[in-house]
């Protein structure tokens, strides 16, 4: 019988790096936009770090709340470019993470970490350019005791996130796209960014058409 909640899955395929590298250009809003706005993760993850672009392959991780030891373990199987995203429950009372952690997972070559969670230590990790997005900060640290799975599904904030779902992040916050969707995604996304780069021209020539918001108004029965 699998050992539900203290196990260690295997790793489906990853995507390609050129599709990562493409999505590494796009913008968080121009990707949930065309998911419908329903699979992002919420408002409580925040970057923490300096600034810098996050994505890649999810190696997902679900810890009981306060705990990190799978995390640790994630830290040591992830393969250079992966994100840890770490379901710890929402919960703010103990750090997952802090700059050892952190620190250890960029030496590897872990493309970035979103803890749905606390972390710690956040002056040295606001410091660097290391992708770190988490919902808070304590400085009282974890505990190592377990149980907890690596490579299952979780749920973060509100966005489920399946191990190989690639991960984007900006300082908007944190968006996971499945990979069988991903190109679609990506060609939608391009063309919103081209339509509102042409908007955006408009507006600084002083062109801008408005006339959709009261052709709007009307069609929903607002009264002039």
């Amino acid at each position: 019988m699998p050992n539900i909640g203290f196990r260690i899955l295997p790793m489906p395929a990853r995507p390609s790096r050129t599709l990562v590298k493409a999505l590494g250009t796009m913008v968080t809003a121009h990707l949930s936009d065309n998911m419908n706005r329903m699979v992002a993760g919420g408002a409580a993850l925040r970057p923490m770090h300096k600034g810098g672009k996050l994505c890649g392959p999810a190696l997902t991780v679900k810890v009981a709340p306060g705990d990190n030891l799978m995390v640790h373990k994630a830290i040591d199987i992830a393969a250079p470019g992966d994100v840890i995203v770490v379901d710890a429950g929402g919960v703010l009372t103990s750090a997952v993470i802090g700059d050892i952690m952190s620190s250890l997972a960029e030496k590897r070559g872990v493309a970035g970490m979103v803890i749905y969670g606390a972390i710690r230590d956040a002056a040295e990790i606001r410091a660097r350019r290391f992708p770190v997005y988490a919902c808070g900060i304590t400085h009282r640290g974890p505990y190592k005791n377990g149980p907890g799975e690596i490579n299952a599904p979780i749920a973060i904030d509100g966005m489920v996130v399946r191990p190989g779902d690639i991960v984007v992040g900006d300082e908007d916050g944190v968006v996971a796209l499945p990979q069988e969707h991903a190109e679609a995604i990506l060609a939608l996304a391009k063309a919103q960014l081209a339509k509102e780069s042409a908007t955006l021209k408009a507006i600084a020539a002083g062109k801008a058409d408005r006339r959709w918001v009261d052709e709007l108004l009307r069609r929903n029965g607002c009264e002039f």
